[in-house]
């Protein structure tokens, strides 16, 4: 995928659902993979030419985790003009030796999104955005279904009250195919996710259903993410 598709899916994404303002302050979490990266690169473009001036800040979560180095983000960050915060935690030690629990990943979220909060309301941010990709909406979406029994799915824009914060996800019309094809054909660095339980995951589980699903029902992903934007979820529903 070249430059300029990446930034007209997360155009589109911006203004379908008014993600950025006049003077907005954007913390942009980078966790170091291929959405993050992609995310950073696109929202860094698009300033330079979006008529709605804002600021751009890098910041990432370190879990406290053994391999992790985020040298190469640092590197870009720099190369790019972008502040870079990392945040050290010791969330992933919380989580897998003291507390040793069997489905680590929501409360990991938790623990993480609310770091990256605290850091952006630090640095005088007013929004947050994500890196989900279309893929993670549609599974998203099925996650709320198999497991806990709700027609749900994140908001593309949603504000928390608490911080003042609104997090928004510019990548959200962006396949997963298509981001990974990006920092391939770019030559760009990834950070290895050091998680413990990568690749074993319930989202893993779902993404591989789908995959399967996809092959027997034609545009499968393209027509779930549609019911989602004719839906009524909040902050989902988009007129044609």
């Amino acid at each position: 995928m070249k430059l300029q598709k990446l930034l007209s899916y997360v155009r589109r994404a911006v203004e379908d659902y008014h993600m950025i303002e006049e003077g907005d302050k954007i913390a942009v979490g980078v966790s170091g993979g291929k959405d993050s990266i992609c995310l950073l690169l696109a929202l860094k473009h698009l300033q330079r030419f979006y008529p709605k001036s804002f600021e751009l800040e890098a910041i990432t979560v370190s879990l406290g985790l053994p391999g992790a180095n985020y040298d190469d983000i640092k590197a870009l960050c720099d190369s790019i003009g972008v502040n870079y915060t990392v945040v050290h935690t010791d969330i992933g030690p919380i989580i897998f030796h003291e507390r040793k629990e069997k489905n680590p990943c929501s409360l990991c979220a938790k623990m993480r999104k609310g770091a990256l909060n605290d850091m952006a309301e630090k640095l005088g941010c007013n929004k947050v955005a994500l890196g989900h990709n279309k893929d993670d909406v549609v599974e998203t979406f099925f996650m709320s279904l198999f497991y806990e029994g709700r027609i749900n799915c994140f908001a593309p824009v949603s504000y928390l009250d608490r911080k003042n914060l609104y997090s928004i996800r510019p990548l959200m019309y962006v396949p997963e195919y298509e981001a990974r094809s990006f920092v391939t054909k770019n030559n760009i660095s990834i950070v290895k996710n050091p998680c413990l339980v990568d690749g074993s995951t319930k989202r893993q589980e779902t993404k591989e259903l789908l995959a399967d699903l996809s092959k027997k029902y034609d545009n499968l992903q393209g027509k779930v993410f549609g019911a989602i934007q004719r839906s009524y979820l909040k902050g989902w529903y988009k007129e044609e």
